[in-house]
């Protein structure tokens, strides 16, 4: 029972209807669930084990996230950041890269036509970091993965439109086309305001949730 409410709850945050800051209070998901407290109890800890939760003295369970300062930060610095980093390798990208490239950015497609939450993350992760892998410089690829990481469920939220998904899939695309044409400048560029667009969506629904609260 524990398992089924932390797997509910799970989606929800994944998805954004729980989006960072709300508390999750056990009585009132013991009601809502139509069980009693302790597996509800259970299951905020399962949360808190993924870091989806934080359980704080006398507040119960919070969803936890980056702020939106660090928000800002982590897309400022990526903005700058992938750009950069696809000058250099885009021209060593081989037709068999560009093909691996193609298969994730299809994946990626898949699991948001299927709302495969869990997956958004991971391969939108993998694309970028497989399009700059051939950049040579491992400490930026490092600061880059970790930068993909804290906003993958941040991510989650602005994929949560339809619009927004289409738009994605098209950004991607473009990108993988200009790098096959060899016209690196140009897919540096639509790199840079691909994410710049999701940091923008990212921080106006932030501003909203926080508006909200």
């Amino acid at each position: 029972m524990a398992a089924a409410v932390a797997d509910s709850l799970r989606q929800r945050i994944l998805n954004g209807e729980l989006p960072p800051g709300v508390q999750l209070r056990q009585d009132a998901l013991a009601e809502q669930f139509g069980i009693s407290r302790i597996p509800v109890r259970e299951a905020l800890l399962q949360l808190e084990a993924n870091n989806l939760v934080k359980i704080m003295p006398h507040r119960g369970a919070v969803v936890t996230g980056v702020s939106l300062e660090e928000l800002e930060d982590i897309f400022q610095l990526r903005g700058q950041l992938e750009p950069q980093l696809l000058v250099v390798s885009a021209m060593h990208l081989t037709p068999a890269d560009i093909q691996a490239l193609r298969a994730v950015a299809s994946a990626y497609s898949d699991t948001l036509a299927g709302g495969e939450v869990l997956r958004w993350g991971e391969l939108n992760r993998r694309f970028h970091l497989d399009l700059l892998r051939h950049a040579q410089r491992p400490r930026s690829l490092s600061i880059l993965s970790g930068l993909l990481q804290d906003c993958d469920r941040p991510t989650r939220l602005q994929l949560s439109t339809v619009g927004d998904m289409a738009r994605a899939e098209q950004e991607h695309g473009r990108i993988l086309d200009l790098c096959e044409a060899r016209r690196i400048d140009e897919a540096a560029a639509a790199l840079r305001a691909h994410v710049e667009h999701v940091g923008a969506a990212l921080v106006a629904i932030y501003r909203r949730v926080l508006a909200d609260a």
